[in-house]
């Protein structure tokens, strides 16, 4: 019985002792433990869909007071999809009295197999109201989510904005979104400025684009406008489209469901809408300018709202690259005759924020300055990670290297802007001021902060 004991003890001894030595082997690591490394999770099993509704975004495609649509994304196993609403009760019995929305179906070829998307719309809501909602297909249902009706009437609401979120989505871009989220929670839309990804034709960069919502996808409504990323050369079998022009993504008419009242070559690619005592006009930048134009005059000049946003990819004043003579010919005069308040673009990676400008006062650099005429206020932003030097415009504020989303609240004769960084830190701001027969009043909030500007690269002698 001693002997056997010794032996136990002294073979606890040793596998003490090869213990040790292992644990500090300096070369190991979870790596090491394995026969081989991890691999990627491939993205047609990372996106791939199910008969469970994903990809769910609300839109707007008619009066938002009284409308709101809604999109999502299943399998094809799923031939007919479902959407049922009611009016939001503090408990669980409004199960009980919800209705049936029937929906439309359309089937979506892209580079990781097929896919069905959904649509339905829902009808005769009433204004300032909160309504709670689920897609599915009888069986397989989303989770009930809220959202509430803006006013019919001019009341004080906040959006959030953002430029290009591009590249790197998941690594880079997802933090922004969730951090303007948490500056606006009751924001009543987000408003994006194209270039939402890279490349149009990838349903893995629109599935991480999605994914960064999230349930607030759900809640709060997208509106957002093409840039030039959302078109492609290639379809999503990676054929060159006839003569090499390039196409809107497949995946936009599916996704989204913005209204059908722009020129009816850029259906949902450009159009208008009113919020609460706002006219919101949107625009592609990337195409047809000169169809767009005598539109973009009519929406003008028949608008009875006290505010105008518009928002289009290209900016009028670059804040990195080439100039767009084009747009800023054809938009640039409308936005002084009509009084448009400011403008938010996107696709120069680089911040840029004017201060009031006018067209008349035409220097040959290209840089206008104000007339007692106009006074219109441009911003150039970027939500991604995807960042370009400055050039010499003289903007009011600009960054390098640095993400930003804007929040912006109309309320009454006054429109404040804030623009914020990846951490939440304020790193410009302004206030427009409506004054009878005159132009805005400029009220700069600027932060007491330095310019985030890469550092100057010294010439050798």
């Amino acid at each position: 019985m001693q002997a056997r004991v010794k032996f136990i003890c002294s073979l606890a001894t040793v596998l003490g002792l090869a213990l040790a030595v292992y644990v500090a082997r300096p070369d190991r690591s979870p790596a090491n433990d394995q026969e081989k490394p991890p691999e990627a999770v491939a993205e047609e099993i990372l996106h791939r869909p199910t008969a469970m509704p994903d990809r769910i975004l609300l839109t707007w495609n008619d009066d938002v007071a009284t409308t709101q649509a809604v999109t999502w994304r299943t399998d094809t196993s799923v031939k007919k999809g479902y959407a049922q609403i009611a009016l939001a009760e503090d408990g669980p019995m409004f199960t009980t009295k919800s209705k049936d929305v029937s929906s439309t179906k359309q089937l979506l070829e892209s580079d990781l197999g097929q896919a069905h998307y959904h649509t339905a719309h829902f009808t005769d809501l009433t204004p300032k109201t909160l309504y709670v909602y689920r897609v599915g297909d009888g069986v397989n249902w989303s989770s009930w989510t809220h959202f509430r009706t803006p006013s019919a009437e001019a009341e004080p609401f906040t959006f959030i904005y953002f430029g290009d979120a591009q590249n790197n989505l998941k690594a880079h871009w997802w933090r922004v979104f969730r951090e303007a989220y948490a500056d606006a929670p009751r924001a009543q839309f987000m408003l994006h400025a194209g270039d939402l990804i890279n490349r149009g034709s990838r349903d893995a960069e629109w599935g991480d684009w999605v994914r960064a919502g999230g349930w607030v996808n759900a809640m709060i409504p997208s509106v957002a406008i093409p840039g030039n990323h959302e078109y492609s050369k290639y379809d999503p079998n990676g054929n060159e489209y006839p003569d090499g022009q390039r196409q809107l993504s497949t995946h936009w008419p599916v996704l989204f469901e913005f209204p059908t009242n722009g020129p009816d070559s850029l259906s949902e690619s450009a159009y208008w809408f009113d919020f609460q005592g706002t006219r919101f006009i949107c625009l592609n930048s990337n195409e047809q300018i000169d169809v767009q134009t005598p539109w973009l005059e009519g929406v003008l000049k028949d608008n009875p709202n006290k505010w105008t946003v518009v928002t289009h990819h290209h900016p009028i004043y670059p804040s990195s690259r080439a100039q767009n003579p084009e747009i800023r010919d054809g938009w640039q005069p409308l936005y002084d005759k009509y009084g448009v308040d400011i403008v938010l673009q996107g696709h120069d990676h680089s911040y840029g924020r004017t201060g009031l400008m006018g067209y008349e006062q035409n220097l040959p650099t290209g840089v206008t300055v104000q007339s007692e005429k106009a006074g219109t206020l441009y911003v150039v932003s970027v939500s991604g990670p995807k960042q370009y030097g400055r050039n010499e415009f003289p903007f009011v504020r600009r960054a390098e290297d640095t993400q930003l989303y804007q929040i912006i609240t109309v309320d009454g004769d006054e429109l404040r802007y804030d623009a914020r960084t990846a951490t939440g830190a304020l790193y410009d701001a302004f206030t427009l001021r409506k004054r009878d027969g005159e132009v805005n009043e400029l009220v700069e909030r600027v932060p007491d902060t330095p310019e985030y500007r890469r550092p100057e690269i010294k010439k050798k002698p």
